[in-house]
Order: structure tokens, then sequence, then C-alpha cells
């Protein structure tokens, strides 16, 4: 009685299929991304971001293109503050900011 012959595993035809090869540099090409998305919040040092944290960031202060992002819980707001002189000019004085040597600014409101 012959033994039924062992078939070698490893010497399995590989699949021909030319879209194979497709969806593997897909799969390199996200994690190149993610890859390049880290680099650049590490490089920005805006890892803010992604902490349970709330946290306000102020982007070119003083200068025409101020921005303020301010995240709050999950949302992440961005003011840009407009260029146009307010005609309402109500308003009253709340308070002092004094700059410290330091660079420490403090503020001390109106009684």
């Amino acid at each position: 009685m012959k033994r039924p012959r062992r078939i070698n595993r490893f010497l399995k035809e590989e699949d021909t299929d030319p879209l194979s090869v497709i969806v593997n540099l897909f799969d390199v090409a996200m994690v190149f991304a993610v890859a390049l998305m880290v680099a650049m919040v590490m490089n920005l040092n805006m890892s803010e971001v992604f902490s349970k944290e709330d946290f306000t960031i102020v982007k070119n202060p003083g200068k025409e293109d101020m921005e303020i992002l301010t995240k709050e819980g999950n949302k992440i707001n961005k003011y840009i503050p407009s260029q146009e002189k307010s005609t309402n000019k109500k308003g009253r004085k709340v308070g002092t900011a004094y700059e410290l040597e330091n660079g420490e600014v403090i503020y001390v409101p109106e009684k």
C-alpha cells in the first residue's frame, strides 16, 4: 500500500492577481501618511491637540494674520479677528493688564 504523497506548503503557488500589488502599495501609503502627520504635529509643538485638557493657542499675536485656537472638550474653535473697525463704540474699562520682566502678564480687574 502506497502512502499518499506529502504536499509541501511552502512550495504552493503565489496568488497571481496583479491588483494585489496595488493593495500593498495602498497600505504603505497609509502608513507613510500617518507618520507624516505625526511628524508635523511634533515639529509644530502642537501635541496639546491630542490631550484631553482644554487649551488656547494664539498664533502670530499682535499681527495682521493673528489666529486664536481654542479647545473645549472635543470641540476645536478657530477665531480670526476681522479687519473692519467696530461701529458700536459702547463699552467700559474692565481692568488693566501688566507685563512683568519675566514675560508673565497679570490682569487687575477694576472695582
